[in-house]
């Protein structure tokens, strides 16, 4: 009799989505609750899908770096940040750093790769580490799920000791001047961007990393056609005033959204941590059963045992009806 495949720890530990039909609430991503932009879904709409698009994408890349005022061989266009996160690995000799909890892909990457993973508590030892122990850094900022904002002096020491990774996927959804803060200080690292959630299209898997010189290697390792012209659609709207100045004006909502919930979370008195972009970490105990518990209630939460936070759930920002129905879920399963 044939024997039976294990894939068992071959595939990544998400601990949101899932292969279930989609729930009717569902707070386990950190897509903008108010998307999809409008400017930018008619682009992707009317993207031409019938053809390849152009294999070095030279006019994407040349858009990419006129809004961030750098060169086009310093953008590297990607398949969503997971994509880059393996291709950085790959291409990036040593070990793996990171600061720990935080995005579960880092350790991923490292373990498909076999490269050491060293995980630090704090920015201290993860500048001892980094000196201890040359690879790659990666740093969350704000970091996924805590929210912490590392400080930018640390940042710039990191970037310095390098090579260093800053994921900036949740500083577009802080307020205008955090971000901006953060790119200044990063501009000797990688800087990883994947606007999808910001903009509400999680499902386009586009991203694009700015090296902070010329690394035709991440390049060259990149299958052909990394991304299709969907996902060219998409990354140019992003970047134009119509899709910031929408974003802008969704901030100030979605904060809102999400401080009102941490203030529901803690009259059932749960223990809660905000992050400065659209989600939050709210401690449930048996994080495993509660997130299983709601799934049942058509309700999906982000599971932060993938983190190493057993006992915490992520929530992102949801508008109210929505937070309604999980809390009138969670006071009944609690």
């Amino acid at each position: 009799m044939p024997r039976k495949l294990e894939f068992v720890g071959l595939l990544p530990t998400h601990g949101g989505t899932d292969s279930m039909p989609d729930p009717r609430y569902d707070f386990s991503s950190n897509a903008n609750a108010l998307g999809p932009c409008p400017s930018v879904l008619v682009a992707v709409r009317n993207a031409d899908v019938t053809r390849y698009p152009d294999p070095q994408y030279t006019q994407l890349r040349e858009t990419l770096a006129a809004h961030h005022r750098t060169t086009p061989d310093r953008i590297v266009v990607g398949a969503g940040a997971s994509e880059l996160i393996l291709r950085l690995i790959r291409c990036i000799d040593g070990s793996v750093t990171q600061l720990a909890p935080t995005f579960s892909e880092y350790a991923h990457g490292s373990r498909t790769m076999r490269r050491r993973l060293i995980s630090a508590r704090s920015p201290a030892a993860f500048l001892r580490a980094q000196a201890a122990h040359p690879g790659i850094g990666f740093v969350c900022w704000p970091n996924n799920p805590t929210g912490d904002t590392w400080p930018l002096d640390f940042i710039s020491a990191a970037a310095a000791a390098g090579p260093l990774v800053v994921d900036l996927a949740y500083a577009s959804l802080c307020e205008e001047g955090h971000s901006a803060a953060i790119e200044a200080v990063a501009q000797g690292a990688y800087r990883l961007y994947s606007p999808n959630k910001a903009f509400g299209l999680t499902g386009i898997r586009g991203a694009y990393v700015i090296t902070p010189r010329v690394d035709r290697r991440l390049t060259q390792a990149a299958p052909s056609w990394v991304v299709g012209r969907d996902a060219v659609a998409f990354l140019e709207a992003v970047v134009e005033p119509e899709a910031h100045a929408w974003l802008a004006a969704a901030r100030p909502r979605l904060q809102g959204w999400r401080e009102r919930l941490a203030a529901s979370l803690q009259r059932l008195g749960l223990s809660v941590r905000q992050s400065p972009a659209t989600f939050l970490l709210a401690k449930v105990g048996d994080a495993a059963r509660i997130a299983e518990s709601l799934r049942r209630c058509d309700i999906r939460v982000r599971d932060a045992g993938s983190f190493g936070l057993r006992q915490w759930i992520r929530l992102s920002a949801q508008p109210p009806a929505t937070q309604k129905a999980l809390l009138a879920a969670l006071e009944k399963i609690l």
